[in-house]
């Protein structure tokens, strides 16, 4: 698959240290197109957040064949803008892991964001586990002409009340292990991560770091991560919030016409 390979190329070399890419998270084909014609938009990201919720679901209850049925739908929205199409793929569902790596391949895909929380359980994975899921990823996109593949491998451990250097040598290893970059989640209890975070994340992983950004004000904006040196930019759901309001409000309107 040399141009599927050379579509992962593209994914990783976009990540750029102080000029993040920029990857504002679909979760249908009608979105992926929206986002996909714009020249600015240089790749396509899922949000599984967004797509489990277009399904009915929470989140955690998204399964491997809902989230390929979506993927299914926005993968040919990315191949008609040639657009590197990377895929929330939540913590890899379990031993699925290397089936469901195989299936996005085949599907387009150029990346995945893999989680190293468990969902069946809850809980966290250990450093070594988790590096090497990242490590069977990366063998696995290797087997189907794809070695490289963008991994952006993501902690939770500051949710599960560690501290920031656990993070940091989790990071570490997952970079280690293959993945192009890191995205250490802060948490909605937490309130996301906070500059000086950023700023010591940064620093410790090169500048390979994933950063959620929260729309409006009070919040980190692209200027200011970019400022710091940070690789990636996404958005998580927060597009489909808006969305939905406006489809609300349009709807309304006609309906009391």
């Amino acid at each position: 698959m040399a141009t599927l390979n050379a579509l992962a190329h593209t994914l990783r070399v976009l990540h750029k240290p102080g000029q993040p890419l920029l990857l504002a998270n679909v979760y249908d084909a009608i979105t992926a197109k929206a986002v996909g014609a714009l020249p600015s938009s240089h790749a396509l990201a899922t949000a599984s957040w967004s797509i489990a919720a277009a399904a009915g679901l929470d989140d955690n209850d998204l399964d491997l064949e809902t989230n390929l049925r979506a993927v299914k739908a926005i993968a040919p929205v990315a191949k008609q803008f040639n657009k590197p199409l990377t895929v929330d793929f939540q913590d890899g569902y379990g031993m699925r892991l290397e089936e469901g790596v195989s299936r996005l391949i085949a599907l387009g895909v150029a990346g995945i964001n893999l989680e190293d929380t468990n969902n069946e359980t809850g809980k966290i994975y250990t450093i070594e586990e988790a590096a090497e899921r990242v490590r069977r990823v990366m063998d696995t996109a290797a087997l189907n002409g794809v070695p490289e593949f963008a991994v952006n491998a993501r902690t939770d451990t500051l949710v599960h009340d560690n501290p920031l250097g656990d993070a940091i040598n989790r990071g570490k290893a997952f970079l280690a292990a293959g993945a192009t970059n890191v995205f250490v989640w802060g948490g909605s209890k937490r309130g996301g991560l906070s500059r000086p975070e950023v700023e010591q994340l940064t620093e410790a992983f090169g500048g390979k770091l994933n950063v959620m950004l929260k729309l409006g004000p009070g919040h980190l904006t692209v200027k200011d991560v970019g400022a710091i040196g940070v690789a990636r930019c996404s958005l998580g759901p927060a597009l489909q919030f808006p969305a939905a309001g406006a489809f609300a409000k349009a709807a309304e309107d006609f309906l009391n016409s």
